[in-house]
């Protein structure tokens, strides 16, 4: 199978790849398929140009987006983004909602059965019954297009969680809780050994200054932070925005 027809398989499999194709210079027209786990089919022609192409790949197929770079074009493929919401809250249901009408995977996991269940979360892919570190190896663990959203407010299931997380690198993490539930969780995960330097990849309070209130709207202002991270933007109003791409 050429790399053209593994990339499109790929593609329907709702994997993630990247095609690097040369557009450009003495190899063009040659083609070096790169998947997520490593493995690649085809070359470029050149063993240099083969590295500098699997550089390029790595990079984009887990940012999402295709691009030109130099005499390579990279094609990207990859899965609707993943995102984790631990706390079988009022905030999760409704947040695992806009996740799947806005094209993500939601999946929610909580401990506590009589809470967790499908019945109170419909737009979860899945609701996992698990403690976090037996929940992440159920779902394959935490890779570099994994969010999580951290909403449960009892510190045994979230400072798992952060710290399980912060040994990981997941496109996000965002968690819940007032100034002072900040400051509490801060002491706890650096009494375990968290480094300080980790703590500021935690975002929180999670989600962007909407004003919101009702549990929809702070689900809501989650999602949009999500988003806004997804495409490396800051959630600002659009009418203060400069140049570029708007949309």
């Amino acid at each position: 199978m050429s790399a053209q027809s593994s990339f499109a398989e790929a593609a329907r499999a709702d994997g993630r790849a990247a095609l690097v194709t040369a557009v450009g210079g003495e190899h063009v027209g040659e083609r070096l398929l790169v998947r997520a786990d490593g493995g690649r089919e085809g070359t470029l022609g050149d063993a240099e140009l083969d590295a500098e192409a699997v550089a390029h790949a790595n990079e984009l197929m887990w940012a999402e987006r295709s691009e030109l770079r130099g005499d390579l074009f990279v094609d990207v493929t990859a899965p609707a983004p993943r995102l984790l919401i631990f706390g079988a809250v009022e905030y999760a249901n409704h947040l695992a909602h806009l996740a799947r009408v806005t094209g993500w995977r939601p999946y929610v996991i909580d401990p506590r059965a009589q809470f967790a269940t499908r019945e109170r979360f419909p737009d979860a892919v899945d609701v996992v019954v698990a403690w976090p570190g037996n929940a992440l190896e159920q779902l394959g663990g935490i890779d570099r297009a994994t969010y999580l959203a951290v909403l449960t407010h009892d510190p045994k299931i979230d400072d798992e969680v952060l710290t399980l997380a912060l040994g990981a690198e997941p496109a996000y993490i965002g968690a819940m809780g007032s100034k002072r539930a900040q400051a509490e969780r801060r002491e706890r995960l650096l009494a375990a050994g968290v480094a300080e330097a980790d703590l500021a990849r935690i975002s929180a309070p999670v989600g962007l200054d909407l004003g919101a209130l009702s549990a929809e709207e702070v689900a809501l202002s989650i999602m949009a932070e999500l988003v806004a991270v997804r495409y490396g933007r800051d959630g600002g109003r659009l009418s203060q925005r400069g140049g570029g791409k708007i949309h």
